[in-house]
């Protein structure tokens, strides 16, 4: 179906006022399969550079007096054959004194935003799942790797010294960035998740009992939804749900209703990475304190994109992941505060975590080494503390405040296409003091998101389609899936407008086809 979906889509795409013809005559060849091997490439591809010897346009403005990128091409109707190199430090380093947006100054940083995708250029907008990731950081990897590849804390000679040295001041920075009290209060983790899943095997199973209530969203991402069930399935507590205000923001009148003397733990994401609502951090800490409970945030979709204080939040724990901050994958943190952290038994044993070991007990190493038995992710987190670097240069109040006006500016054109789109979470004039996330999702009446991303993808635009690991928000909603753009700060309008163009073809060609 899918290979059908391409044929047709080609042709619409090469100007065919019907399809019947031309199929008839791609009907006699045999095609591939595969989505991007469709014989209707090789049959229109002269017709295809025909077009491109002869036109240049820019990509449509769905905005009045919407500005302009500059020198970019429509990478969706007429590709370019080639992406220019990024450009060097030294270029990198003058445009940040220009009037250019952030996005433009820093995209000589990336390297993999410079390639085509399907014959365009690439328009990544898929960052909510995963971030790319900088020079430095890709260097710091490298270097790690090439000049100083040793276990950590267990030597004496040079290479240990020096991968121990960068490896706990990795940890130093991170701290720093979120504020925490102390570098000790950071532990590395394989991701967000696994920091969730350390809180709830640790401090859960220990602390839980029967008749003891949690309280979640209906909103919350897999990762901070399933430990928790399990953890209740074992201890016997009780699991209560946050639900949503008329504009699909966390409804915080539900959250004081259901917080009681009963509940034990509030654990509620930060920023939805579906519904791109910004929740009140402090306040919900506010709220669970007040009646005794801990206060768990998973902050993978605000550490990356705004400026966040640990100690302003007043969380018991927040954890956060690397690859979603231009740091690599393989590892994430999770801040505790000391107290609650030095009450918990250690999570996993083995090596690094212990401090004595006999033939019928053990003593356990002090934080955070507690919680990281085993040799860890070394470069990852030398790589993380590159990633830091990076952003603090940049200055998270810049892209947060950077990246509010591409919200806006992708908001307000996914409202202004001349088609029925349904946006979820509120839009950015309701959201707010806090404002709404650099994200956007999405459904078209009548045409299936992963359809809609498949289109997308043979025009060089990356977006996501599924439930985004949040199957009881999109039951919630009742719809099965969505479209997700998400923004960073190395995107610009000119790679909005792209989608934006990409989307309104792809819509207009299941309409006339349908």
């Amino acid at each position: 179906r899918s290979c059908n979906i391409l044929k047709h889509f080609h042709l619409h795409r090469m100007g065919f006022q019907t399809a019947a013809p031309a199929l008839r005559l791609i009907e006699q060849r045999p095609y591939a399969t595969g989505l991007r091997t469709c014989w209707l490439g090789q049959a229109c591809s002269a017709r295809l550079r025909k077009r491109q010897s002869q036109e240049v346009s820019t990509p449509r403005k769905f905005l009045p007096n919407a500005p302009s990128g500059g020198e970019d091409v429509d990478c969706f109707l007429i590709c370019a054959k080639s992406v220019d190199a990024p450009p060097s430090p030294e270029a990198t380093s003058s445009a940040s004194s220009s009037t250019s947006s952030l996005g433009f100054r820093v995209r000589g940083d990336f390297p993999l935003l410079h390639q085509q995708v399907n014959d365009c250029p690439l328009v990544y907008l898929d960052n909510a799942a995963t971030s790319q990731k900088p020079q430095v950081v890709l260097d710091k990897l490298r270097a790690y790797y090439s000049e100083d590849n040793a276990n950590v804390h267990r030597g004496v000679h040079a290479l240990s010294a020096r991968a121990t040295d960068a490896y706990e001041g990795a940890r130093v920075k991170i701290a720093s960035f979120i504020n925490a009290e102390s570098p000790s209060c950071c532990v590395y983790t394989r991701n967000a998740t696994e920091a969730i899943n350390v809180v709830a095997y640790s401090w859960g199973m220990s602390e839980l009992r029967e008749g003891d209530e949690i309280v979640l969203s209906v909103m919350e991402h897999h990762s901070n939804i399933i430990p928790w069930q399990i953890v209740a399935q074992r201890t016997g507590a009780v699991i209560r749900y946050v639900g949503l205000t008329e504009h699909q923001a966390l409804d915080m009148d539900d959250l004081r209703r259901l917080v009681n003397d009963r509940t034990k733990l509030v654990s509620l994401a930060h920023v939805s990475n579906a519904l791109g609502c910004i929740s009140d951090a402090a306040e919900i800490a506010t709220i669970a304190h007040s009646v005794g409970a801990k206060y768990l945030v998973d902050a993978c979709q605000s550490v990356p994109h705004m400026p966040v204080d640990v100690q302003q939040l007043d969380c018991d724990w927040l954890v956060f992941s690397s690859h979603k901050m231009c740091g690599p994958t393989g590892i994430g943190v999770l801040y505790g505060k000391a107290a609650v952290m030095e009450s918990m038994p250690p999570f996993m044993g083995g090596g690094e975590m212990i401090q004595d070991v006999f033939l019928d007990h053990f003593t356990c190493n002090t934080l955070p080494h507690k919680f990281e038995a085993g040799t860890p992710a070394i470069a990852e987190a030398i790589g993380l503390g590159a990633a830091v670097d990076y952003v603090s240069h940049l200055s998270m109040s810049n892209i947060h405040h950077y990246e509010a006006h591409l919200t806006q500016y992708l908001w307000d054109g996914l409202r202004n296409l001349p088609h029925d789109l349904h946006l979820y979470g509120p839009a950015p004039e309701v959201a707010g003091p806090f404002g709404r996330a650099p994200l956007a999702a999405f459904n078209v009446p009548n045409i299936h998101p992963n359809d809609i991303c498949t289109l997308l993808d043979n025009a060089g635009v990356a977006i996501r389609a599924g439930h985004h690991c949040t199957q009881p928000l999109h039951r919630h909603l009742h719809i099965p899936a969505s479209a997700r753009a998400s923004l960073h700060f190395y995107n610009t309008t000119d790679d909005i407008d792209r989608f934006l163009t990409a989307l309104d073809d792809t819509i207009s060609f299941f309409k006339e086809v349908s």
